[in-house]
């Protein structure tokens, strides 16, 4: 009996003891990942909150909820870190963009570059205008007529 217990005690131990390894091991790993989560500085889009957090100063700018999207495009495209709020005190709701202080060259030439893409697109002729044109003048073309006679044998 005595062996059976001694056998009995080393498992038992070896079962602790590689539960703990794959434990430790595990949070290690969990660590390893949230220093890593950390260390990457947040870039594009985020919230108002991570931008202040990374004290640079922070500028904002007005604007309309329709150019939102194309807006967005051309802060992507200048890699600027910026943050989106909406100010429900008025009636309609304002959108306000807040970006970092040292992005404002780029900021400034996203917008420029955005509103002037605006403004082209109302001078860029219309698809579907030209293409009911176009059904409108093959509709006015004369199309093939056949003429069917039967013509009889003796």
């Amino acid at each position: 009996m005595a062996v059976q217990e001694e056998i009995e005690q080393k498992s038992f131990n070896i079962m602790i003891s590689t539960t703990k390894l794959s434990a430790r091991t595990v949070l290690r790993a969990v660590k390893a990942a949230f220093r890593l989560y950390q260390s990457k500085a947040s870039q594009g889009k985020q919230s108002v909150r991570t931008l202040l957090r990374q004290n640079r100063g922070v500028s904002s700018v007005e604007i309309s909820k329709t150019g939102i999207r194309g807006l967005e495009r051309y802060a992507k495209k200048y890699g600027i870190d910026y943050a989106i709020r909406k100010d429900n005190s008025e009636v309609p709701p304002r959108y306000l963009v807040f970006f970092k202080a040292p992005d404002a060259e780029a900021f400034h030439s996203a917008f420029k570059e955005y509103s002037t893409s605006l403004l082209n697109k109302d001078k860029r002729p219309s698809v579907l205008a030209k293409l009911h044109e176009l059904v409108q003048a093959a509709a006015e073309l004369p199309g093939k007529v056949r003429h069917k006679e039967q013509e009889r044998g003796l």
